[in-house]
């Protein structure tokens, strides 16, 4: 069988790795892609994402950079506000609340929401565009052979790629950081998160909405109306066993029991499409690099859903190779490149993943304590203006 030849092979075809494999074709780079999965397209297929995606301004200034704004901006919903509420028991009693607002800090909104499958189907469509990218879905990475001068790639189809550089976009489990012998940090927490779209009564006016209670966060980020009516893709985590329960009732039940998580603000709500489930845990890699190899995404950080931290925090990666690719001319792959990166990325995702894992911990906690300390913090946070306006700037970009 006749080696292939490729600047570079991103293992991983999930939205991470769609968007890497933008980004280096636009910097002129040949990209082969591998997923072992097939690629979905549609909210009702099997495997379908069913969260979406705050994006950050800075994620909106690295699609600009790579020619995917026009592709995406068609389906964008502008988040101008975030606003946390604050509750206890159970249903929820009303303590207080805060909005963040946008101006303080720019004349930008915070970013633009989108559903992650419909974000695949643009990225796919794009990508099928562009003639330096190879899309190879159903099969994965199977081994790497690297060397100063490049990598080996075998594929599970049994196929070979010659590489500068590989690239493991390939999740929480990566083969790819297997591979390269990188080990992980994580930490579980005993909570999962539920996934789904809802219509509302009340309109969300681009108001994102974050209502804390023992067990989580209950996150409604806002979507583009469905059927006539307001809708908000949602995240909504509580302790595992609570998820568990939630994910096995019946429409009409599930609806009042979200109406009410909800504390009534929004009036009556109603499932618009099916329910996925996924483990919060906090995951982080020990180190980013290998001989010819980055990881990023998933596979270098997991953190729990908590203010859209998550893909924007990949995004910064992607960015930041990016970077280190175009200031190392000649080295793609080499070892300056990827100590470029490594030097951006570590500190930031370090600092990112214990912030959100504090976060987390009081965010979910039912001690009367803790609940206190939360509703003191989040009114320190949002009266004291400095203190706002930096926390906003850091929940936008690398810390």
């Amino acid at each position: 069988m006749t080696r292939r030849t490729t600047d570079i092979v991103i293992a991983g075809g999930g939205l991470a790795g769609l968007i890497a494999a933008a980004a280096f074709a636009s910097a002129g780079h040949s990209v082969v892609l591998a997923e072992p999965g097939h690629p979905v397209t549609q909210a009702n297929q099997d495997g379908a994402d069913l969260r979406s995606t705050a994006f950050l301004l800075p994620a909106q200034n690295l699609f600009e950079r790579i020619g995917l704004w026009p592709v995406l901006q068609p389906h964008a919903v502008a988040l101008e506000t975030l606003r946390i509420v604050d509750t206890t028991g159970s249903p929820p009693h009303l303590r207080g609340e805060r909005s963040f607002c946008a101006p303080d800090v720019g004349d930008q909104p915070f970013g633009w929401n989108f559903l992650n499958w419909l974000i695949g189907r643009e990225l796919l469509a794009h990508l099928k565009k562009q003639p330096n990218v190879s899309l190879e879905f159903s099969t994965g990475v199977r081994d790497i052979l690297t060397r100063t001068s490049g990598a080996i790639v075998t594929l599970t189809d049994g196929s070979t790629l010659a590489a500068s550089l590989v690239i493991g976009a390939d999740g929480r489990n990566s083969a790819v950081r297997d591979i390269a012998g990188i080990g992980v940090k994580t930490t579980r927490y005993g909570q999962k998160s539920l996934a789904f779209v809802a219509t509302h009564a009340t309109p969300h006016n681009n108001v994102s909405t974050e209502i804390y209670n023992e067990g989580g966060p209950f996150t409604m980020v806002p979507l583009a109306d469905v059927d006539g009516n307001p809708a908000s893709a949602i995240v909504w985590m509580n302790k595992g066993r609570r998820a568990l329960d939630l994910l096995a009732l019946g429409p009409a039940p599930f609806n009042e029991a979200m109406t009410e998580r909800a504390a009534g603000l929004f009036g009556p709500m109603k499932l618009a499409s099916k329910r996925t489930i996924w483990p919060i845990i906090t995951q982080t890699a020990d180190r980013l690099t290998g001989e010819r190899i980055a990881i990023i995404a998933e596979a270098a950080h997991v953190l729990p859903p908590i203010g859209a931290q998550g893909l924007n925090t990949s995004l910064n990666d992607i960015a930041a190779l990016l970077d280190a690719a175009g200031k190392h001319p000649g080295d793609l792959g080499g070892p300056a490149m990827l100590r470029a990166y490594a030097t951006t990325r570590q500190r930031d995702i370090a600092n990112r993943a214990h912030a959100i894992d504090l976060f987390n911990r009081v965010t979910r906690s039912g001690s009367a304590g803790l609940q206190s300390l939360r509703l003191t913090g989040l009114q320190a946070a949002h009266d004291i203006a400095p203190l706002r306006r930096g926390l906003m700037r850091a929940g936008m970009g690398p810390l």
